[in-house]
């Protein structure tokens, strides 16, 4: 029987039952699959694919269109998980109404059930409004990659007195905002858990400790596919990468020295239509 759609609904309760809430990224339908038959509770369709699928050395370049693209992919993968849409740089931030025209854009035309947005504080206002519409916004604070360079580069966050207040002056804004959850970004494992027993709605973690009410990791860093670069609160569960590199190499081989493709793989014609064709183009015009 299939699982029943994940919904926000579902999330709330799981914060009020203390069950640990599993969130993956996916770039693409056969990734969407398999988020899917994890299990995963929700899947991200994050503007990291800018520098892990397409290569960029950032998330900033990546447009509305590209974020379309990828989502309609993902959706046709995803029955059961919750689907998040990202909102790219420059999607939401210069003013309100381009922020819902296009968070509506990512439900209406890439098909996803809610989306992200990065921002505390200062898109409190944004976030309402787009809530406002009828469009459900999961947060993010903490280490926001859009805006990584002002933030001092890709680095943890909160350390100190002042940044840590301000971490949790975000998470009650976006709260009161009506965001359904947040993700929480490369913060002290203590200062996750803090934020987290601060707002009722559930907290995700990427690098925010285990005394969140869930966690999230880009899928192609977990697999071991991505290792261009590896944060610290990355763990790979596996290295698919060198096993892909190994069956390419091999494939090579075969290539160069005619083993492939051998009779197994080739498709075969009856003798006699062989002969008569050879037939046929002996013969002069």
């Amino acid at each position: 029987m299939q699982n029943k759609k994940v919904s926000i609904h579902t999330l709330k309760q799981a914060k009020v039952e203390q069950r640990k809430l599993v969130m993956l990224t996916a770039y693409d339908y056969p990734f969407g699959l398999l988020a899917d038959e994890a299990g995963a509770d929700m899947v991200l369709v994050g503007d990291s694919l800018g520098m892990v699928v397409m290569g960029l050395e950032g998330t900033t370049a990546v447009t509305m269109e590209t974020m379309l693209h990828h989502t309609q992919a993902v959706v046709r993968g995803c029955k059961t998980p919750l689907v998040v849409g990202d909102m790219p740089f420059m999607s939401y931030n210069i003013s309100i109404p381009d922020a819902i025209r296009n968070a509506g854009r990512l439900l209406k035309e890439g098909g996803c059930d809610v989306v992200k947005l990065e921002g505390g504080v200062d898109f409190a206002p944004t976030v309402q409004a787009i809530v406002k519409a009828g469009i459900p916004v999961m947060g993010h604070i903490g280490l926001t990659p859009q805006t990584a360079s002002a933030l001092g580069g890709f680095k943890t966050q909160g350390r100190d007195l002042a940044g840590a207040k301000q971490i949790l002056e975000d998470a009650r804004a976006l709260e009161d905002a009506g965001v359904f959850s947040m993700i929480l970004e490369a913060v002290p494992a203590p200062l996750g858990k803090l934020v987290a027993e601060s707002v009722s709605v559930p907290v995700i973690g990427i690098g925010a400790g285990d005394e969140v009410d869930g966690q999230v990791l880009v899928t192609h860093d977990l697999i071991g596919l991505f290792d261009k670069f590896v944060p610290k609160f990355v763990k790979q569960y596996t290295r698919i990468r060198p096993i892909i590199l190994e069956a390419m190499n091999a494939y090579k081989q075969d290539v160069q020295e005619q083993a492939f493709p051998d009779r197994e793989h080739s498709f075969s014609m009856p003798e006699e239509t062989l002969e008569a064709l050879k037939r046929s183009l002996d013969k002069p015009e």
